[in-house]
Formats: C-alpha cells, structure tokens, sequence
C-alpha cells in the first residue's frame, strides 16, 4: 500500500511534529549519500487495553547500540523519543502500526567522514498489515537461495541496523521476486545458512528447533528472541547457535522466518523443493498461535514486554 493511500499526516522530526509532506531533508544529506543511518521497525498492536508498542525498550535500546559503531551520539534520551512516539500514535489516533525511528548523518558536508555532520532523528509510525502477505501467515511462502552473500561481521557490523546495509537485503529480495518468488533465504560468506533479507530464520527437525547463532552474521532479532522464549516455555529444546547448511533447509520437517513486519510466517517451499508437507507444520502454527496471542494480549504473559499508549 502506498503512503498516499494511508490516512497518516505527522512524522516527529528532531524535536516537532511537522506535518507529513513537511518532513524533508537536503539533498545532499550525508546519510543519503553514504548509507550512514540507523533505524529501528516496531510494531504497535490493538489489545483490549488499547495499543501497545511491542518491546519498545529493547527496540530502543538497540537502536542506541546500532549508532556506537559510527561515532553516532543520538541528540536525545530514550524518555524523550519514548513520548514523541506515544504522542505521534495518540495524534494520528491509530490502533495498531509499524513505527520507523531513524537517526543519520544530516547535511553539513559531503567528505566520506562524518565528522562536521549533525545527527538528524525522525520517527514516523503508519498502518501496515503482515508484511509477506496475510494468506503467507497461514499457507507459508515460497522462497528461494539468493546469489548473493551476507557480508561478515569482520567486515561491516551485522548486529546494528544500518540503513546503507540494507542493498544486501534489496538484492537478495529482487533476486527472489523476478524469480517468481516471495522471499530470499541469504547464505553467510562460509555458505551457511544466515538470515533471510529482512527476517531471521528457524529450521525445525525431529521437534526441536534451530536457528543460526550470531558467529552465522545475523542480525539478533528481537522478534527472533521472544520466539526463541516462547518455544522454550512451550516445551521445545531450541539450538539457537545453530550452523545450518543449505542442503538441510530442504530436508527439514518445517521452515519459518521471524521478524518485526514479518512476525511468524511459514515458509512452503525453498528453490521449489517442498518443506515438509508443503504447509504450515505444526510446530510453527503452535509458535505462531503462542506469538499473536502474546502480542495481542489474549495472555497476562510477559506484560514487562509492553508499553501502552494511554
């Protein structure tokens, strides 16, 4: 869905509320130049106790930690962007949303170093359905080994969410869809398996699950972490440092991908090869149903995980 079909009218930015169309930077912003930015995707959800950002202070405090490796010092506190949010929801009067913190280099000069360049910071938040699809939910989604590699921690951070970083993913997911399929699995530089464009992955084989560990070049997903606790609370022994090699996404009983849009969905088939019985098996429809159960609150579980917009 295009923005201009969304009822969405404010964004925050660097400290006020400006209108939608108002919220612009110079073209020759550094961050635009170079890919030297920073985000976040969170997710805000309608409960019976009206909306509530999922994890918001994990969210957050991963987005602090993404700026470390760039010299980038975020010009406000956590309080402040914790309320500028609240309030962007509360103006906008939605229920449930995708909410994009971003922090980048602004304009000040065009060398390769930063260092003169304010740290510009803009929150939006609109109204986004399952990101793969609502029928990939139930029916799971067809995917495909992309060509191209994910890039080694050695070589630029894995686990800070770099907007510049994010060609990998746009390749790796093109890849897929001129190719007819949904989504791309991407291998590590060692030929592992590693994450999918913009999802982290799980494998699961003879009733347990795996999931590659972070020496694979992963992000650490924060959704990839409440479905790791889930499944445990469940009864399942997780491996979640796994080395998975392509070969075995083909032999495994069931697929799916975890993320912050993606939520839990399944994954049917991998270059064309069925996984399992080509549906959604039931350890993932189990996770599944424990995961929106959670998020929407139908469970007084882990309510710490919770900040509500009152």
């Amino acid at each position: 869905m295009s923005f201009d079909d969304m009822d969405v009218d404010t964004i925050w930015q660097d400290g006020e509320f400006v209108d939608w169309d108002d919220a612009q930077v110079h073209v020759l912003t550094h961050g635009l130049h170079y890919g030297t930015g920073v985000f976040e995707g969170v997710r805000c959800y309608d409960t019976e106790k009206g909306p509530a950002i999922f994890r918001w202070d994990e969210h957050l405090e991963r987005f602090y930690q993404s700026g470390k490796p760039y010299n980038m010092e975020i010009p406000f506190s956590r309080e402040e962007l914790t309320e500028a949010t609240l309030e962007l929801i509360r103006r906008q009067d939605l229920e449930s949303c995708y909410i994009r913190p971003i922090a980048f280099y602004g304009y000040d000069s065009l060398g390769v170093s930063p260092r003169d360049c304010p740290v510009d910071v803009a929150i939006a938040a609109w109204p986004w359905g399952a990101y793969l699809g609502e029928e990939a939910l139930e029916k799971g989604v067809d995917v495909m080994v992309s060509s191209w590699r994910k890039h080694s921690s050695s070589q630029i951070p894995t686990n800070a969410k770099t907007t510049g970083l994010y060609v990998n993913s746009l390749l790796a997911g093109e890849e897929a869809r001129r190719n007819g399929y949904v989504e791309a699995i991407v291998l590590n530089k060692e030929g592992q398996v590693a994450e999918g464009p913009g999802e982290n992955i799980f494998l699961v084989r003879d009733g347990e699950i795996y999931t590659p560990g972070l020496s694979q070049s992963i992000l650490d997903g924060i959704t990839r972490q409440t479905a790791i606790t889930l499944a445990r609370e469940l009864g399942y022994t997780v491996h979640d440092d796994a080395t998975i090699s392509r070969g075995e996404l083909n032999t495994a009983d069931e697929l799916f991908f975890s993320g912050t849009a993606a939520e839990v969905t399944p994954i049917r088939k991998v270059d064309n090869v069925v996984i399992g019985d080509g549906s959604r098996g039931p350890v993932t429809a189990e996770l599944q149903q424990a995961f929106f159960d959670l998020v929407e609150r139908r469970t007084d579980d882990h309510e710490e995980w919770f900040t509500y917009v009152e």
